[in-house]
C-alpha cells in the first residue's frame, strides 16, 4: 500500500535543505534539537499573519543564526529597526523561561520572499487570512488560485480545505486543481504547507500545493 508523504521531506537531500542546519555528537543533540522545535513553533505563532514562509537555524556550539523568510520585512523589522531589537529580546527571554539550550549572542536575518505568490506558505497564510474575514471560502480558493496561476514561476497548485466550510453542520472537505502537480517526481520543485482557520464554529484545515518546474544541475 502507498503512504502518503509530505512532499518537502520526500525531497530532502536530493533538491531541498534541511531548515535546521547544525550536527552535534554527543549529549547536546537533545538539548539542541529541543530548543529547535520549541523555538520554530514559538516564532510561528507570534509571526502569524505577518507572512513568514519559513524560519530556519544555523548552529555550532557558541553562536547560532536565525533566518526568518518573509514577504513582509518591513512589518518585521519594524520602525528604524525596533522590531528585530524587540524579538531578540523575546527569544532570548523565552528561551530563558523554557530553560533551552541557547547561546546569549546569536544572529537573527531577515530575508526577503521576492515572489509571495509561488510560496506555499504564504498563499496558505492569505487563504486563512480570507476565511477568518468570513469571505465564501470558493471564492476564496478560486480568487487565490487566479493570482497563483499569473505566475510566470508556477505551472500548477492544488488547494484543499476541510472542515465546517461555511459553518457548516457537518464536516467535509473540497479541493480545487489547476495545472500539474507530479508528485511523485523528485525532481519536481513542489512547495507545500499545511494551514489552520481559526474561525468560531472551530478550525478549517488547509493544504496547499504549488508546482514551480523542474529543478536540474547546473552544470
Amino acid at each position: 500500500m502507498s503512504h502518503t508523504v509530505h512532499p518537502y521531506s520526500h525531497r530532502l537531500g536530493i533538491i531541498r535543505g534541511w531548515k535546521s542546519r547544525w550536527f552535534s555528537a554527543g549529549s547536546n543533540y537533545q538539548k539542541f534539537l529541543k530548543a529547535d522545535i520549541t523555538l520554530r513553533e514559538y516564532l510561528e505563532k507570534k509571526f502569524r499573519g505577518m507572512y513568514v514562509s519559513a524560519i530556519e537555524m544555523e548552529r555550532n556550539d557558541k553562536s547560532c543564526r536565525i533566518i526568518i523568510k518573509t514577504s513582509r520585512p518591513g512589518i518585521v523589522i519594524g520602525r528604524n529597526g525596533e522590531g528585530s531589537v524587540k524579538m531578540r529580546q523575546d527569544i532570548l527571554k523565552y528561551a530563558k523561561r523554557m530553560k533551552l539550550s541557547f547561546p546569549e549572542d546569536f544572529k537573527l536575518d531577515i530575508e526577503e520572499v521576492k515572489s509571495p505568490e509561488s510560496n506555499a506558505a504564504i498563499v496558505s497564510q492569505m487563504i486563512a487570512e480570507g476565511l477568518e474575514k468570513r469571505m465564501p471560502f470558493r471564492r476564496v480558493m478560486k480568487q487565490t488560485i487566479e493570482k497563483v496561476m499569473a505566475n510566470r514561476d508556477v505551472q500548477g497548485i492544488r488547494v484543499y480545505l476541510g472542515g465546517r466550510l461555511g459553518g457548516a453542520e457537518i464536516a467535509r472537505n473540497e479541493t480545487l486543481k489547476k495545472g500539474r502537480i507530479p508528485l511523485q517526481t523528485l525532481r519536481a520543485d513542489i512547495d507545500y504547507c499545511a494551514e489552520k482557520a481559526h474561525m468560531t464554529y472551530g478550525d478549517i484545515g488547509i493544504k496547499v500545493w504549488i508546482y514551480r518546474g523542474d529543478i536540474f544541475n547546473k552544470k
